[in-house]
């Protein structure tokens, strides 16, 4: 019986490129493997024209023959194929899954020598800032304890003028696998333990590792305006990859100590003022302290105690853009202490004036006793 033309069965043209040839393949293979179709002959024999035409055209010698010579040109390679043990269906489709769970899950990519690389850990920071670097920016020198890369082997974990050398368990792939029926299991490979190459030779400063536990310094810009919680992320700078792998990277988080007078909320920062029992009656003006020098507070007449005060422009500007956010004054009216007799004489003085004009100079005490009085009214009746 005559084959099939291979593009035919792949439902590919001549000049299909490789990734097209091989993408037709993994859907016939998906659709005709007997796993899926148990019993069913005919995919069963499908799923095997599909093997072999995969196998002809994604050789690029073969591919050439078959391509000048036909069926003729591959078949005395295709018969010695047979004779080496024959159609393996789990094989087949052990590949197709660990193609397709290689890309979706990162298992590594191949380096040099035909070994695994695999990303390096990523690291995080803690770094800890006064307001005033936060809100100003800083650049800030930090000793980070990490695995960096040898520098005899530059990586590789081979002694310097030899190489790592490709694993003869699992022929370089990292992973060996095992039949049973139609079902396949791969695991990592016993010998190499899924890197796909040994080290003969190991280099003498990291035992084969490609890596040593040290520690380096690192300058850290901190932009102006951070707060908090958030973080920077320094591409590269984690930890090395084994086997000269890509490094991960590096997580500063920022913590933002307490300050002695202000608390920062969002782009605004809080300050309490103390000011004296005078000054909230008259009114009056304050120096108070930003964080880039001193600015004059005006007092208004008959301040009470807990108003906030507020200065624009004298706050954050937070690190994503915005407006600068207030310097918020909440004021505080201080009782005096330590008064000497004269002293509290003036002031009963004082109480008693107030007291013959009623209670029209202390409304928020009207107001309260107002409600006392209405309160014990009501639990009278």
């Amino acid at each position: 019986m005559s084959k099939r033309d291979y593009y035919e069965v792949l439902g590919v043209a001549r000049g299909a490129p490789e990734a097209e040839i091989k993408q037709a393949y993994r859907r016939l293979a998906m659709k005709f493997h007997p796993d899926r179709n148990t019993g069913d002959t005919s995919a069963e024999s499908k799923f095997k024209e599909a093997k072999e035409a995969y196998e002809v055209l994604s050789d690029a010698q073969k591919r050439t023959a078959y391509d000048q010579f036909g069926h003729a040109g591959v078949e005395a390679g295709a018969a010695a194929g047979a004779r080496g043990g024959g159609f393996n269906p789990g094989d087949a489709f052990g590949d197709i899954f660990g193609d397709m769970f290689g890309d979706i899950f990162g298992g590594g990519r191949r380096g040099g020598h035909g070994q695994r690389v695999y990303r390096g850990a990523d690291l995080r920071y803690e770094m800890e800032l006064d307001l005033e670097q936060a809100v100003f920016g800083d650049t800030i020198t930090v000793r980070i304890p990490t695995l960096m890369r040898c520098d005899i082997c530059d990586g590789s974990g081979a002694k310097k003028g030899s190489k790592p050398q490709t694993c003869p368990t699992c022929g370089g792939h990292g992973q060996v696998r095992m039949q049973q029926g139609f079902f396949s299991l791969q695991q990592s490979c016993p010998r190499c333990h899924g890197s796909g190459s040994i080290i003969s030779d190991p280099c003498s400063k990291c035992h084969g590792q490609g890596r040593m536990e040290d520690r380096r310094n690192l300058s850290v810009k901190v932009p102006a305006g951070v707060d908090s919680g958030d973080r920077i992320r320094l591409a590269g700078e984690g930890e090395a990859g084994p086997l000269g792998g890509p490094a991960g990277d590096l997580y500063v988080e920022i913590a933002v100590r307490p300050h002695a007078l202000f608390t920062r909320e969002g782009a605004d920062l809080l300050c309490e003022v103390p000011v004296s029992f005078m000054t909230a009656v008259l009114g009056g003006e304050l120096e108070v302290p930003t964080l880039d020098g001193r600015v004059v507070l005006k007092i208004p007449p008959e301040t009470q105690a807990g108003k906030t005060l507020r200065l624009r422009n004298r706050g954050v500007k937070p690190v994503r853009g915005g407006a600068v956010g207030d310097l918020l004054c909440r004021i505080e009216v201080e009782t005096p202490v330590n008064l000497s007799r004269e002293q509290k004489e003036l002031l009963k003085k004082l109480d008693t004036s107030l007291r013959a004009d009623g209670s029209k100079h202390l409304p928020r005490q009207r107001s309260w006793l107002e409600g006392v009085k209405e309160f014990f009214e009501r639990a009278q009746s």
